[in-house]
This record gives structure tokens, C-alpha cells and sequence, in this order.
């Protein structure tokens, strides 16, 4: 049976970010993911999660100047000492946190992005992350929601993946943007799963519940399931109305 996070960063935005975990847990979900948890201490995020009976799964490093429009570090030039910093500073939270997995979000290639600077910064962060006990991300975007995002294709990322060569470093396979640059999702699952060491979803086009659009979730979810994936799914949606009126979806896998 899948095991589901809610992504706190798109859902129960109605509550303050620390008020979510319980709202969160009184929906039945044991599980949560976000963006980024910089804005509170370690300490309190962790406290939080504890009172209301979740774990955290995944969380991102750094992005940058996200106001700016920055979408991440790992891929741009001359910006090593930044991409470490931000390493470390995600570290000392997963740590905190007791978080297995840290998303390093790649960049835009107007800003510099490019591919002998990703490779070099992730096979130099990957085994620090290792030395934490703590796996390392990477996640391929469309470019309708970030335009100018470095890493768009499943098979792009997986042969990253291959290059850096490092046990604890897995593709982030968003069913939803997947969808958008690619296609062919249940083909994409069976030939990448191996790979992947976190998966997310919303539906498309419109990143609502994954109860409407174009993809056929029930069977996606029978897919993964059949295959062995063992991991959790990020629900990265944005609520039509409230998230817990468009949970429907959700109760047969809670049960």
C-alpha cells in the first residue's frame, strides 16, 4: 500500500507552517514533507512533527534568493561556496529533524546553471550528506512552473544519477511534471523506479487533487505498488478549497 506525505508547504496553507503538522496528523497522515524550514529552529520544527505524530520525509536545500527567483544552487557557476553553505546549514536540519533525504534543487540556466558545475557539486555533496547518514535528491521540473529550471527529463536525471555514481544519491520522480515535459508515465515508472528514492504527485494540468486531470492515479498508485516501491508520495497539490474537503481521494489508502 502506498505511504503518502503531505507536502506542508501546499497543503493547510489555511494554518500557520507549525500548525499543520497536527492538522495534518488529524487527516490520518503520518508523513509530511515542505520546501523549506529555515524560518523556525531546528529544534521546534522537530518538536512539532514529534507532538503530532509525523515523520519528516523531505525537505530542500536553500534555494538561493527564492524572491529574486533563484531555484536552487547546485548547478551554478561560481556559486560552490553558497551550494555548501547551503548543504551544511540542510544538514544540520535533516539532523535535527531526523530526516533521511534533502532535495538539492538544481537551478536556472539563466543563472548560470550548467552541467560540469552539477555533477562536480554533487558528487562532492553527496558523500558529506553519506557521512550524516542522509540521502541526497535531485528532481527534474517543467519549465511551465519554473521557466528556465536546469533539469527537466527523467532520463537527464537518471543519468546524473549513474555519472555521480553515489548510493545515497535519487531522483525525486514528480508524477506531475513528469506528465507535463514527457508522457508515457507508467513507462517512465517501470524503466526509473529503481532509482527513484522519493516520489510526488498532483494532477494535471491544473496541480489540484491527483482525483482530476489527465493522469489515472488509482492505477499509477496499483503500478508502484506492484513494483515494490517502498518509498513515500509527496502530495504536492494546491487544495481546490480546503485540503481536508479534497481528501476523498485519500481514504481508501488510509484505510
Amino acid at each position: 500500500m502506498p505511504r503518502f506525505a503531505a507536502n506542508l508547504s501546499f497543503l493547510y496553507t489555511e494554518h500557520a507552517f507549525l500548525d499543520r503538522f497536527a492538522a495534518a496528523a488529524s487527516d490520518g497522515f503520518r508523513a509530511v514533507e515542505f520546501l523549506f524550514p529555515y524560518d523556525a529552529p531546528a529544534e521546534r520544527v522537530a518538536r512539532t512533527a514529534q507532538d503530532a505524530g509525523v515523520e519528516i520525509v523531505l525537505f530542500n536545500l536553500p534555494p538561493g534568493d527564492w524572491a529574486r527567483g533563484e531555484r536552487g544552487l547546485a548547478a551554478l557557476q561560481g556559486r560552490e561556496a553558497e551550494f555548501d553553505a547551503a548543504l551544511a546549514q540542510a544538514l544540520d536540519y535533516a539532523k535535527i529533524l531526523r530526516c533521511p533525504r534533502v532535495h538539492a534543487m538544481a537551478g536556472r540556466v539563466e543563472d548560470g546553471a550548467d552541467f560540469a558545475t552539477y555533477l562536480a557539486n554533487l558528487r562532492r555533496a553527496a558523500p558529506v550528506a553519506a557521512a550524516s547518514g542522509i540521502d541526497l535528491a535531485i528532481e527534474p521540473i517543467n519549465t511551465r512552473d519554473i521557466p528556465g529550471y536546469f533539469l527537466n527529463r527523467q532520463d537527464e536525471a537518471h543519468a546524473i544519477r549513474t555519472a555521480v555514481g553515489a548510493a545515497n544519491l535519487g531522483v525525486q520522480m514528480d508524477l506531475y511534471h513528469c506528465q507535463i515535459v514527457e508522457g508515457d508515465v507508467a513507462r517512465k515508472i517501470e524503466r526509473y523506479l529503481a532509482g527513484v528514492s522519493h516520489m510526488q504527485v498532483a494532477g494535471v494540468p491544473d496541480r489540484h487533487e491527483p482525483d482530476t486531470g489527465e493522469l489515472n492515479y488509482p492505477y499509477l498508485f496499483e503500478l508502484v505498488d506492484r513494483l515494490g516501491y517502498r518509498g513515500h508520495i509527496g502530495c504536492e497539490y494546491r487544495p481546490r478549497a480546503t485540503t481536508s474537503a479534497g481528501l476523498g481521494w485519500l481514504e481508501p489508502y488510509l484505510a
